[in-house]
């Protein structure tokens, strides 16, 4: 079989579970119709836990078209953006849905983000409406774009009074030099308040008629690998297609009767497409927090009994040797998740010593609604990050010559399916490098490489941009760093190239060392390591020892920061 006759004959699917289709029919729906339909069906159910404030599916569909409504009433109308620059809350999702709802499209702003940043998504995505934090006010107002429409949410309107000081202690020490605006700077900028908002208008959203296929939904941004961050357009089918495919792929996932812990980001796509938009629609109770605390959250598990837990590599590392680990039964859940970067066998290993449970990998991205593949729940296989789940096709080319590459050799990853973006936001450029076409059918180049198996299962190798290219070699940064994982006195590790002429690349890795192990271990020591364990133009030439290494939103090492930084000195 020639390979790519072996990429269209889907090998995976000979190993899909019994009760799980090869394909999926995609509800012709825009996004709210879609979680109209479900709210009617779980009106007195809970949808929302917010630190012990409870928010029935009757009750939030009446928020949201409050927020629709008054949207409308300032003049949003259908294709307009309206910029979401919250933490996670109920007023998060109400935004977002009543957004939807009065016809704009969604694009979430990251709550760290500095005014610059703010500025660029801003003037970027064409926004003239923002739903803002009011202590994050201070940053939209420094970017200096000119908005039609600025709503400012406190996190406490949601809280019980109990937990108010709570949560203004909490922002307040993560924003200590941003301070929200006054009653009378609110009146004199003629800004408006988020809950006299909602109060003001009656729950009648105006009549849109959606073009789910054409429609864009959401503008997230991601990370900018080169130059300023750019946006995906999801259209309405991308996201209805999230839930449908997702509703195929975990049949074990029963519709209105599961409790998830949400705490992670609802402005980056796994957040708002795994946690909030598929559970929302498919009647879920979303135990909803701000921050990651995960004493608060380990109880949180306990006490509403969850059966859905989604995490990133960096927390179940953590968790793994958490003192309070053992207080939640794992093996209760039905879903112990991970994604967003990629897991080593060490943190897996270890969550399985100590819990008993395997966690199940998956891969996804912005471009493809946050999920592609994932490992099946019976039959997951370690280093991998899955197959390709329902209504996904995926094979791996020659980053050259886009030829289809043979069983277990790398190349770059290519997908297509129903939730596969439907481009970049005026980025035409950056299109035409991302879209290929293969005998009439549309193609995603993920600038990701990876290997495929036998059995369909795919492996991850590193992305493009993180190929270093050393003496003419091509190193990975990912089995560098793999092989500092493996010493048991590292506790982080970043691996990026740095120009050099002579060489092409320098490896050079920052290191993050075990605390019992500080200025004991030499960098000619952790070079030693590396030595015993690597190809001798694998081997670093630069370790740099950190306290800690910067992070992207939801908790991977950002080799982006670091590359920025290498080469600026």
């Amino acid at each position: 079989m020639d390979s790519k006759t072996l990429y269209t004959s889907r090998p995976w699917l000979k190993f899909y579970p019994d009760n799980v289709p090869p394909s999926v029919d995609i509800p012709k729906l825009a996004v709210p119709e879609l979680l109209d339909q479900t709210a009617e069906r779980y009106q007195k159910k809970t949808a929302l836990i917010f630190y012990g404030k409870k928010i029935s599916y009757k009750e939030l569909i009446e928020l949201i078209d409050r927020c629709a409504t008054g949207l409308a009433s300032l003049g949003v109308k259908k294709g307009d953006t309206v910029a979401i620059y919250l933490l996670n809350s109920p007023q998060f999702i109400i935004s977002y849905f009543g957004a939807l709802k009065a016809g704009a499209k969604v694009t979430p702003v990251s709550p760290v983000y500095t005014s610059k940043e703010v500025r660029h998504q801003l003037e970027d995505s064409e926004a003239k409406t923002v739903i803002c934090e009011d202590m994050l006010y201070a940053n939209v107002e420094r970017s200096g774009v000119a908005l039609d429409n600025v709503i400012l949410s406190n996190l406490g309107d949601f809280l019980p009074l109990l937990k108010k000081a709570f949560a203004k202690k909490a922002i307040s020490k993560a924003y200590a030099d941003l301070k929200p605006p006054t009653a009378e700077e609110i009146k004199r900028m003629g800004l408006l308040v988020f809950k006299e908002f909602l109060a003001a208008h009656p729950p009648q959203p105006p009549k849109i008629q959606y073009d789910p296929e054409k429609d864009i939904a959401a503008l997230p941004y991601t990370g900018g690998t080169t130059g300023l961050p750019k946006a995906a357009m999801l259209t309405h089918r991308n996201l209805v297609a999230i839930y449908a495919m997702g509703k195929a792929w975990w049949p074990f996932v029963e519709e209105g009767k599961e409790t998830i812990i949400a705490f992670l980001p609802l402005f980056h796509i796994y957040g708002q497409a795994v946690l909030m938009l598929s559970g929302l629609t498919q009647g879920q109770t979303l135990v909803l927090f701000t921050t990651p605390d995960m004493e608060e959250i380990l109880n949180a598990v306990d006490r509403y009994q969850a059966s859905a837990f989604y995490g990133v590599p960096t927390l179940y590392e953590y968790l793994k040797e958490h003192e309070k680990t053992d207080r939640v039964n794992w093996k209760r859940l039905k879903i112990v998740a991970c994604g967003a970067d990629t897991l080593h066998d060490t943190t897996c290993e270890g969550w399985e010593r100590r819990t008993g449970t395997k966690i199940l990998e998956g891969f996804g991205m912005t471009e493809c609604t946050a999920i592609s593949h994932s490992n099946p729940k019976d039959r997951p296989k370690q280093g991998s990050f899955g197959m390709p789940i329902t209504g996904v096709d995926a094979a791996v080319i020659d980053m050259e010559s886009l030829e289809f590459k043979p069983v277990n050799e790398e190349g770059e990853l290519i997908l297509s399916g129903p939730n596969a973006m439907a481009g970049y936001w005026k980025r035409p450029d950056a299109n035409a490098e991302t879209f290929i076409e293969i005998d009439g059918k549309r193609w995603m180049r993920t600038g990701d490489l990876v290997r495929m198996d036998e059995e369909g299962y795919f492996f991850f190798f590193d992305r493009k941009r993180d190929l270093i290219k050393h003496k003419g070699y091509s190193v990975f940064a990912r089995h560098v760093e793999e092989v500092l994982y493996m010493h048991p006195q590292v506790k982080a590790a970043g691996v990026v190239g740095v120009p050099d002429p002579k060489v092409g690349q320098i490896i050079k890795a920052y290191v993050v060392l075990q605390s019992e192990a500080r200025g004991k271990l030499s960098e000619e020591d952790i070079i030693e390591f590396c030595k015993q364990n690597l190809a001798h133009y694998k081997v670093p030439g630069i370790i740099e020892f950190r306290g800690e290494l910067p992070k992207t939103d939801v908790g991977k090492v950002s080799r982006r920061e670091l590359r920025d930084e290498a080469e600026d000195k």
